[in-house]
């Protein structure tokens, strides 16, 4: 007998999540640690959640994950929209709640790049005339 895995990526910022998700307890594993134990502030850990409480999927499931780059709040955000796209390739009727929730739009907000020439992306340098 298989154990049925579902794999997903979520993205956020210049962060990267890989999401495995089986059939399970609950259990939410990050980089090899505890989801608690790997991101401290209550609120990443309620960003996580929050696809599993509105499905109403909180302890069906296992999750292991790996993610790298960006931020603890990048990486966050990228395990939300991860775990999103796994209970979706799970069961595709959930997608109006998950696509109400905004959960599935990749946030695609980056970091604007500096320009050539001056000291940030938006700020210039002092204008003189002479």
């Amino acid at each position: 007998m298989t154990v049925q895995r579902f794999y997903a990526t979520g993205k956020r910022k210049s962060a990267i999540a890989r999401v495995y998700m089986k059939a399970g307890s609950g259990n939410i594993v990050v980089n090899k640690r505890n989801y608690e134990e790997y991101f401290s502030r209550p609120s990443l850990k309620m960003i996580i959640r929050q696809p599993l409480d509105i499905t109403g999927k909180n302890d069906q499931f296992d999750f292991y994950i790996n993610v790298g780059g960006g931020g603890v709040a990048g990486q966050a955000g990228a395990v939300k929209h991860g775990i999103s796209k796994a209970l979706l390739e799970y069961d595709a009727e959930l997608r109006p709640i998950l696509k109400k929730a905004g959960f599935l739009t990749r946030d695609a907000r980056v970091v604007e790049r500096k320009k050539y020439g001056q000291p940030g992306a938006r700020k210039k340098f002092q204008f003189s005339k002479r």
